[in-house]
């Protein structure tokens, strides 16, 4: 029942409504789908059959699907970018360190009871 050229209304997932046509048919549960559909891998789970059907070859190109479908190919979208502009970055702030402190070394004898603090020396 679900042969190349079966056209098919998607249930499932964000193309849900739309009208698709079986391209190819890969393995047990899943077919290649094209039309007002993203083309794409599908299960057949998601598909609902119409009886109607179209001449198409397998793996047709999407214009081919589209032009047996009797539907338009939409345009897409393109920025035009506007010469001599540049995207804005976004900058780095730059985090203000704290000057270091000298850390002061506590130093035990065994045989001083009293602790001794010495001051570290910098190493060069």
């Amino acid at each position: 029942m679900l042969e190349i050229g079966r056209v098919c209304v998607k249930l499932a997932g964000r193309d849900a409504g739309k009208t698709a046509v079986i391209v190819d048919v890969l393995s047990e549960p899943f077919v290649l789908i094209d039309g007002e559909v993203r083309r794409r891998k599908c299960n057949i789970k998601h598909l609902e059959p119409l009886e109607r059907t179209i001449e198409i070859k397998k793996n047709a190109s999407h214009a081919d699907v589209l032009k047996a479908l009797g539907l338009k190919e939409a345009k897409k979208k393109v920025q035009k970018k506007e010469k001599g502009v540049r995207p804005l970055r976004k900058r780095k702030t730059k985090v203000k360190e704290t000057p270091k402190v000298k850390k002061e070394k506590v130093l035990k004898d065994k045989k001083e009871a009293p602790k001794k603090v010495v001051k570290k020396e910098e190493k060069k």
